[in-house]
C-alpha cells in the first residue's frame, strides 16, 4: 500500500482520542511553557501549536475565539492571548523540540522536551487545574470568580 497523502501520525488511537491527546498536550504546554513527551507526539504537536500561537499573536476577537476553541479552555486561551503571545517577538518558529538522551523506562520510547524558543517571563503563573475548572464553572454559570481571600472572609463571618 502506498503512503502518499496520509498526513499525521496515528499513535495507535482513533480520531477522537488523537484529538483529545493533542488538545491535552496543547493545554499542558500553555500552562507549563515546557513539557516532556515522546518524540513523535512532540513532532506532531509543534505545527498544530504554532498555528494556534500565530492566531493568538493576532489577538482580535475571531482569532481569540479560535484559540479558546482549539484549547477547549477559556482561561488558558485568554492566558495564551493576553500573557504569552505578546512576549513572542519572532515571526514564526515559536517552539523547539529537544531530543532527550534518556528513553522512557517502560518501553524505551524516545523522549523529547517541547518548549517556547523565546523566554516567557510570567509575573503570575497560569492558574492551577483546580482554579481553572473553578473559573470555567463560574464563567458558564455567570458568577464572578471568587478569590481565596474572599472565601476565607466568608468562612470567618459564618
Amino acid at each position: 500500500m502506498h503512503r502518499h497523502g496520509y498526513k499525521g501520525r496515528k499513535f495507535g488511537r482513533e480520531r477522537d482520542q488523537r484529538r483529545a491527546l493533542l488538545r491535552g498536550l496543547m493545554r499542558s504546554l500553555v500552562e507549563h511553557q515546557s513539557i516532556v513527551t515522546t518524540l513523535p507526539k512532540a513532532k506532531e504537536l509543534r505545527p498544530k501549536m504554532e498555528k494556534i500561537i500565530s492566531k493568538a499573536r493576532k489577538g482580535d476577537l475571531a482569532n481569540r475565539r479560535r484559540v479558546i476553541a482549539a484549547l477547549d479552555n477559556v482561561v488558558l486561551g485568554q492566558f495564551l492571548v493576553d500573557k504569552i503571545a505578546p512576549q513572542i517577538k519572532r515571526g514564526s518558529g515559536y517552539l523547539r523540540v529537544i531530543k532527550l538522551e534518556q528513553a522512557r523506562v517502560g518501553d524505551n520510547a524516545p523522549m523529547a522536551r517541547i518548549e517556547f524558543v523565546d523566554d516567557i517571563v510570567l509575573a503570575d503563573q497560569p492558574v492551577t487545574k483546580a482554579e481553572t475548572t473553578e473559573a470555567v464553572k463560574n464563567s458558564t454559570t455567570g458568577e464572578k470568580p471568587v478569590s481565596k481571600t474572599e472565601t476565607t472572609d466568608k468562612e470567618e463571618k459564618k
